[in-house]
């Protein structure tokens, strides 16, 4: 995987924006309490500073070295930590069960790995803990707001009920909203987004 995502971050703008994708903030409530938190393949780390901001303890993966560090500081600039490791999340290992809660806001991945990064996304959080994740699907493509313009790299519904049916799925969500994240994610858009509680 070459490391595009380096120079897309190579800037003094945050070019998702600094605010958290609606989604995480509207549900956020669902981890109830302090929690351990990990946020998956979290770009410049809006997501995991406002979490860490609601007093959770929040790790960031990310590929891209830059990325991570301007989660460092944006978490600096709201006076709050937010751990951060470099990971590939489809070769490197997770630890298994580790976490009360996992988040994965725009994870853009080959069809052929979103069920490896899918089940680690599970696999990372322990009996009972939350997932909130929101992804673009592939009638994405049609909008031309954001995300990928390849249809390999967008999500079926399907495919992800599949993958974490055996789990209860207090949300799940197909179809339009509306996302303005920086300068990159503007307008309607058609996502898949879910709740789910790890059994």
């Amino acid at each position: 995987m070459q490391n595009h995502w380096d120079e897309r971050f190579n800037s003094e703008a945050f070019v998702y924006g600094e605010r958290p994708n609606a989604f995480i903030e509207t549900k956020a409530v669902s981890l109830e309490g302090k929690k351990n938190i990990v946020a998956f393949a979290e770009g410049e780390g809006r997501n995991a500073v406002f979490l860490a901001r609601q007093g959770h303890h929040v790790t960031s993966w990310d590929y891209s070295v830059n990325g991570l560090k301007k989660t460092e500081q944006l978490a600096k600039r709201f006076n709050v930590t937010v751990e951060t490791e470099q990971k590939d999340l489809i070769h490197d290992s997770v630890p298994s069960e580790k976490y009360d809660g996992a988040i994965m806001v725009f994870g853009h991945f080959p069809k052929e790995n979103q069920k490896v990064v899918f089940d680690k996304l599970v696999s990372v959080v322990k009996p009972n803990g939350v997932i909130l994740f929101e992804v673009y699907s592939e009638e994405q493509l049609r909008y031309q707001t954001g995300g990928p313009r390849n249809e390999d790299m967008l999500y079926n519904p399907k495919d992800i009920l599949g993958w974490i049916k055996e789990h209860e799925i207090p949300h799940f969500f197909y179809g339009e909203q509306e996302r303005e994240e920086g300068i990159l994610h503007t307008g309607m858009g058609h996502v898949i987004q879910a709740v789910v509680r790890k059994k």
